[in-house]
């Protein structure tokens, strides 16, 4: 087992941003109001999502515009984030097509600048699906970037196209995603040393260990020879489970599990976005 590495992803923004400009630009009027995974929300829908984020950390991380809400718990700012979300999307519904796109690229090309030009060691904001506490600036760029991808997959789901896969933009989102694991655990008693394995199966390969220590859980890359508990996600469920697009209990279908079955069970209810 080794030390979990950074997840630095600053330079596939402008890949995955001029990705989702091709595809949007070759879709129909008709492609345009499919629905999309995220009910009620249309492609239409997720792509002012999407531009609503780059908005929103330009003004947010960039400009260091604040407003004046005030979080009192990780559920309110859930409830505060859907509420915005749901308010976003439809004061821009009348926004067309070509002018949606437009935006996207003009705000998306300022985000992929700024997340280049920041250190992606020094210690910035919390990522609130994996903890309280403010992390390295790699920690929220690596969620920024698993935002873009797994919305720009359900466009792409939802229009028959293929979708980014692969180790070259799956594989980050996967090492993003797994960030979540000991958060989903952190209630859980279990006795020093115990060990859960989780491995990815697919066109992308990868196992992590959750340990077991005195006082907290401990996340490394790589496998155990004898763990406490073992779980084995094919990488495109994986990612949908990650952000609820399939239930823990659809996922079990194609999952495989080992040792204590609880436990193993467990990961399965790993949530890593908010909302």
């Amino acid at each position: 087992m080794n030390q979990l590495q950074p997840v630095l992803v600053s330079h596939l923004f402008p890949e995955l941003l001029d990705e989702l400009i091709v595809l949007l630009k070759s879709l129909t009027e008709e492609e345009w109001e499919h629905p999309t995974i995220c009910s009620p929300w249309s492609v239409k829908d997720v792509c002012t999502h999407l531009l609503g984020v780059e908005i929103g950390n330009l003004s947010y991380k960039r400009d260091q515009y604040f407003g004046f809400v005030e979080i009192e718990s990780f559920e309110h700012l859930v409830q505060l984030i859907n509420e915005q979300n749901a308010r976003w999307v439809g004061s821009a519904g009348y926004l067309s097509t070509p002018i949606l796109i437009d935006l996207l690229e003009f705000a998306g090309k300022q985000v992929c600048e700024y997340f280049q030009s920041i250190d992606p060691h020094e210690i910035g904001v919390p990522v609130d699906w994996i903890g309280p506490d403010p992390a390295p600036n790699w920690v929220d760029i690596a969620r920024e970037y698993t935002e873009r991808w797994h919305h720009q997959q359900h466009i792409r789901d939802a229009v028959g196209k293929p979708g980014l896969k692969g180790t070259r933009f799956l594989a980050p989102i996967l090492d993003a995603f797994i960030l979540g694991v000991p958060r989903t655990f952190r209630e859980s008693i279990n006795e020093k040393g115990t060990t859960i394995q989780i491995s990815i199966t697919g066109s992308v390969i990868k196992s992590w260990v959750l340990v077991y220590t005195n006082s907290e859980r401990q996340l490394y890359e790589g496998s155990d020879n004898n763990p406490s508990a073992s779980v084995s996600i094919p990488d495109d469920i994986a990612w949908r489970l990650f952000t609820k697009g399939i239930t823990p209990e659809d996922a079990k279908k194609h999952v495989q599990l080992s040792g204590n079955h609880s436990l193993a069970e467990k990961v399965l209810d790993t949530i890593s976005i908010v909302g």
